[in-house]
């Protein structure tokens, strides 16, 4: 099979490669891929930024969602069945959704939106994921509530601006100008332009803030918080308590309470809590965020399209920052 792979860490491009198919566990669904997306997990994988979270060998395929088609199941498959259509998001240690197959283990998958195509299926998952465990899991919004959501236009942004609202809640969002039209299409009750305000200049009061950005940004976000709010950071660094809920060592456990002592720090400045997400995959998950989109509750945000053969010049784009919404590499079309 075609896949696109990276053989060391580092800024080195992405190159074509013909690998094995992959082998079908008992529980696993063998999945004919004909879109994946691109996410940030992707080149921060390939920079070697999440070593200590995630270790692989190599030569890797990248890749953290997909869509396609179920071609084989395992002898204990019961949820799925040849020629269903499926989108998902592998775990952590299975990635690789740059290629035309990809095994997966069946808890990971979910029937795809019946009214998307699959390019737009591709975009969801790892967005759709990430937004609902935040929101439900950690920051249990309620309606009502305020929450800022950082980077509107982004790829998570606008999964989330979307996610918010269907849970009644009142949206601050951060765009530049050009994001403006499409942040407000979404649902967005107050936009800051970050290029000619400073968002803790006008916001105040929050029940929560949802940081797609990390550093001088998150740093600033806990002055819109009320006492007892809360933050979930995608992109900053893990704390202690993450090590604690996720069961890590000692040694790792000390080392991100060290590396987070400044954001420990303004938690108790402020009296707000502060949590790092690292999502999980998970295909109940998925078929609730289905549900929502076959309601038109949420619809996918698609700025570009790539081929397969392409995805070094995808990730490139990505990484300016410039795209609104997701970036799909169309590994192949659908017969």
């Amino acid at each position: 099979m075609k896949a696109m792979t990276i053989k060391k860490y580092g800024k080195s491009p992405l190159e074509q490669a013909e690998l094995p198919t992959p082998e079908v566990g008992e529980h696993d669904v063998l999945v004919e891929v004909y879109a994946a997306s691109i996410n940030p997990i992707d080149f921060k994988i390939r920079d070697g930024k999440v070593k200590m979270l995630l270790s692989y060998q190599m030569p890797l395929v990248l890749g953290n969602d997909f869509s396609g088609t179920v071609i084989q199941v395992g002898n204990k498959v019961s949820t799925f069945q040849v020629g269903d259509e499926v989108y998902g998001r592998p775990r952590k240690n299975r990635i690789g959704t740059f290629a035309e197959y990809l095994s997966v283990h069946e808890d990971d998958v979910s029937l795809k939106p019946d009214n998307l195509t699959f390019v737009e299926a591709a975009s969801l998952p790892l967005v759709g994921l990430t937004t609902w465990q935040a929101f439900h899991d950690i920051l249990q919004l309620k309606p009502g509530q305020k929450i800022l959501i950082h980077a509107g236009a982004g790829g998570v942004g606008t999964f989330a601006i979307q996610l918010a609202k269907e849970m009644g809640a009142y949206v601050a969002t951060t765009a530049s100008e050009k994001g403006h039209e499409l942040v407000s299409s979404l649902g967005a009750d107050q936009i800051i332009n970050y290029k000619q305000q400073s968002f803790e200049d006008v916001l105040e009061g929050f029940d929560a803030v949802f940081d797609t950005l990390g550093g001088d940004s998150l740093n600033r976000s806990f002055q819109v918080l009320k006492s007892h709010g809360k933050i979930v950071s995608v992109s900053a660094v893990p704390n202690g308590r993450f090590a604690v809920e996720n069961q890590m060592g000692y040694i790792k456990r000390i080392l991100f309470t060290l590396v987070s002592r400044n954001i420990a720090s303004l938690e108790r400045k402020y009296n707000v809590d502060y949590h790092f997400l690292f999502m999980k995959p998970s295909g109940e998950q998925l078929k609730r965020i289905k549900k929502l989109v076959e309601n038109k509750k949420i619809r996918p945000v698609i700025d570009k399209v790539f081929p397969l053969e392409e995805a070094q010049k995808a990730i490139q784009y990505v990484e300016t920052g410039r795209a609104k919404g997701k970036v799909v590499l169309e590994v192949k079309k659908p017969l």
